[in-house]
Parts: C-alpha cells; structure tokens; sequence
C-alpha cells in the first residue's frame, strides 16, 4: 500500500512538473530606461596555462600573423565580438605578481615561479606595456588586477602612477624610459583578488581595513578616475558583501563576485567536459542557473547600503569548470567546450542582462586555452568554440536598453528534478530595433514560444541559432565548424505576436525588424 501511494504521489508530481508544454509571455517595451552595460560581456586573461603564453603571446618562430609576438587571429576573432574590456594579470596569479619584474628590456627581466599554477617559470616577457599593446590592438579597455596579498600599498600606488600620470614624476620618467611617452589612462583597477583564498586568506573584516587603505593611495590622476573594484565573495558568503559593503562602499566603483558551475558539485572530481550523461548535464545546468539566486540575493544586501545601486556587483569569474582533457597538466586548467557550455554562457548572460541595474561588468573565465574558454589554439592552429559563438550573437545587447520579458516556462524535468526549461532576455538598441536571446536547455523537446509585445510595430522576425545534435557535442581541431551559428527560420508573426519553436538543446537570437 505505502509503494502504491509512493508511486502515486510521484506520478502526480511529474505531471504537474509537466502539464505546461509552452512558453507564454509578455515584453514591455515602453517607459524602459535601464542600459544593459557592454561591460558585463567582458573577459579574463591571467597567467594560468596557455592563455598569456602560447596564447595570446606566441614564440617568434609561429608562422601565424602577429604583431611583435602578439597573435592577431585571436585578436581579430575578439574584436569581431565588440571584446568590451579584458582583465589581467588574474586570478591568483595577481596576488604573487609585481609589475616592476614585466617592465623594461625583455632580456633584463627576471624570470618568476608561477606557483599557483602549474609550478611552470615565466620569463616576464609578457607585462605592462604588451597587456596594453594587445588591448590597444583588441579595441577595448583594460581592466587591471593590482596585488595586494604579497604587495604593499607602494607598490600598487606607483604602479597606477606609472599608467596614468602625465606630468613629472618618478614613475612617469621610467615610463617614458622604457617608451611610452603618454598615460595609458587605466580605469578598470582591482584592488586584490579572491582575499577569502588564494588573494590572502583574510577575513572580511581584515580585507575591509586592507580595501580602504590601499584604494585610498591608488590616486585618481587628472584625467583619468579610477573604478575601484573590491574583492567580493565567494559564491554565496554573503557575509562578505555585508562587511565589505558597511566599511567600504564609499570607496568603491565596484564589488567583485566569484562563481563556477561544477558539473557534479564536487571540486574533488568536476566531470569531464565532453564525456557525460543526462543526469550530469542536469546537474551542470542546475548549478548554472544557481547565478540567477546568487546575484539576487548579494544584489539584495547591496540594497541595504546603497539603494541608489551606485556600486557595481562586477561577476569579474565566472564559468563551467569541469576536470582538465586527459594528458594535460592539470595546473593549466585546459578543458574543452561543449555545447553544454555554449547553454551554460548563453544562460548565464540572460540573468546578467536581466540583472543589469546592478550588474555592470563581468569576465568569463578565460580567454584563450583555459576553462571556458572562447578560443583553443594548438600550434598554429585555432579554433572559435561553441561559447565563442553565444558571444557573437548576443553582442546586440551590449549598451541596449533592457525590455523586460514576464513569462512562464515549462520545466525540464530529470528524475523527478527540475529546472525552468527556457530562459530569455530582451533589448532595443540605439535604432529602436528589438533583440531577443533564448535558451531551450530542454534536452529532448521542442518548446513553443509565444511573446505579446507592448506598443511596438514590427513586421519581421530575423532569426540565428546555436545548436547541434548532442550536447556533449564540440569543435575540435579536425572539426573547428562542427558547431557555429545557422539561420533559424522558425519565427513569425501572428497578429502582434512572435511565435516560434526552440529546439532542444538550442541558443535563438531574434531580431525583429
């Protein structure tokens, strides 16, 4: 009797996980005012891997096209993407690096232990002045991790004075020495990374005091006003936010939060990135949607101290990070990329957008050869990934005006667990023109999609989907195009209405005309 009434139970559960089979909604499209910053489609590049080294910055004797050691197919392959800012030197690696040692003659530099990852020695060729090279080159804006777990606060000062002071001075004369004449006029600037771990092992309280002191030396030049970043939490300690948030905010452009997607939630063993079932992608995209709670909920103590939502939330890490591809050093955090992670981005960048009244910078983690990375290279070789390509469609977002979307979902349902099915956000750009952003992570069924829209006259649905067959699908080197954008020619218009169909396992990007 009791298995009789467990079975019962379990199937009315499921079918009322499952009597919605379609998406309904709503977009307002009048009276919106919030801008969705170019910031929050940021990226990372630290000193972990192949990312500076055999990534961006490649052996002279590469026949690829560079410029000094520079790769400039990765160059042009971010810049197709509007690439709005790039942080650097880390990560931990920040905490362990002094910028003195990446400044003048190459051959005169001292070699470094990359002791946080790989034990690997790096000869400084890749500082200053080549990270700025390479962003002048991207097109975008630097965003600067300056060190304060093995640093001093002289240290971080002058290294601001070096980049930003125009006028006469110590640092300006080595700057000058060493061939650049003008400032770079840096604004992006963090002050230490992850402090809770790697960054130093403090408390909030102790960082709090550290902040305030070393943010106050790190001098506003004429000209150029720093966005202070504070090193945020760690996931959901949102204690962190509250100490950080009471002591500092004054000094604060910004507040920094860190959070990955582990596939199996065990750091001991994440999973593979291309090897995997249903139950662990269930899980994968569990975790990823968890950003959504996160932001709300360190977005809500924020609101306790500034309900003006003058400080930037800045989710300057975030990303699927699985095990590492077999034979790899396990230090250079190499994994592949799936279409999984191409699900995960897109999502992921639908709560941000969503979010963007207090979210206005992010950095995915990372560029070039290490965790979710946009872009592999193996020799002269380099490919765009599926998350690469999620990037490239929802780009019509950035510095568009957000158009809230109410709607509801079917779930996705996998042993007895659920998650919302879909996931979506919409813009309207400087023309007026309307974009939208979808996610079916469903990994079997169709969803039918229908959006009522507020005042707004179109007559033309243009549509690009992400898609493939399985979701542990991926480009390889043998296949660099096995996944890339295809037209999507599934929506149109009824009435006022858009309707269309997301297939399984699909990234849509509409634009309506």
């Amino acid at each position: 009797m009791k298995k009789t009434i467990l079975f019962l139970s379990c199937l009315v559960l499921t079918l009322s996980l499952n009597a919605q089979t379609s998406v309904s909604g709503y977009v307002s499209t009048v009276n919106q005012n919030q801008q969705i910053s170019k910031h929050i489609y940021g990226h990372f590049s630290e000193h972990l891997g192949r990312c500076i080294y055999d990534g961006f910055w490649v052996d002279k004797s590469l026949n690829v096209k560079k410029e000094g050691r520079i790769r400039m197919d990765i160059v042009d392959a971010l810049k197709a993407i509007n690439i709005p800012n790039l942080r650097w030197p880390g990560g931990c690696f920040a905490d362990e690096y002094h910028w003195r040692d990446g400044i003048g003659a190459p051959n005169s530099r001292p070699k470094m232990v990359n002791t946080n990852w790989g034990g690997v020695t790096e000869d400084n060729s890749f500082g200053t002045h080549e990270f700025l090279e390479l962003c002048k080159l991207l097109g975008t804006e630097p965003y600067i991790s300056g060190n304060v777990g093995s640093g001093t606060v002289e240290e971080m000062s002058k290294w601001v004075e070096y980049l930003n002071f125009d006028g006469e001075s110590p640092m300006s004369k080595l700057r000058k020495e060493n061939g650049r004449t003008e400032p770079w006029k840096v604004s992006f600037w963090g002050v230490g990374n992850e402090s809770w771990g790697c960054g130093g092992n403090m408390t909030a309280e102790y960082y709090a005091d550290q902040f305030n002191r070393y943010a106050t030396y790190s001098r506003d030049y004429p000209g150029t006003k720093l966005k202070k970043v504070a090193g945020g939490a760690n996931s959901d300690d949102y204690n962190w936010t509250d100490v950080l948030m009471r002591k500092s905010r004054n000094q604060m452009w910004g507040l920094s939060l860190h959070y990955y997607a582990i596939p199996t939630g065990s750091w001991g063993n994440k999973g593979s990135a291309t090897d995997f079932e249903e139950q662990e992608y269930f899980s994968s995209m569990k975790n990823a949607l968890r950003m959504d709670e996160l932001v709300t909920k360190h977005s809500a103590v924020m609101d306790k101290y500034d309900p003006a939502k003058k400080v930037a939330l800045v989710v300057d890490e975030w990303g699927i990070w699985t095990n590492v591809e077999p034979g790899t050093n396990p230090g250079f955090l190499y994994q592949q990329n799936s279409l999984r992670d191409a699900l995960v981005a897109g999502s992921t960048l639908n709560i941000f957008n969503n979010h963007s009244d207090r979210v206005k910078m992010a950095n995915l983690a990372q560029t070039v050869n290490v965790l979710q990375a946009l872009i592999l290279t193996e020799k002269d070789k380099m490919l765009l990934t599926p998350t690469y390509w999620v990037f490239d469609m929802y780009k019509t977002h950035q510095e568009a005006t957000l158009l809230p979307v109410k709607f509801t979902s079917p779930n996705y349902v996998v042993n007895n667990k659920s998650l919302p099915s879909v996931n979506i956000s919409a813009s309207k750009d400087k023309n007026g023109v309307v974009h939208l952003t979808m996610v079916n992570l469903d990994a079997k069924n169709n969803i039918p999609v229908k959006l009522n829209f507020e005042d707004l006259n179109w007559s033309k649905a243009v549509g690009t989907i992400l898609t493939s067959a399985k979701f542990t699908d991926y480009n390889s080197f043998d296949q660099p195009n096995k996944i890339k954008p295809a037209a999507f020619n599934g929506a149109s218009k009824n009435g006022d209405q858009l309707q269309l169909s997301l297939p399984p396992l699909s990234v849509v990007a509409i634009t309506l005309n």
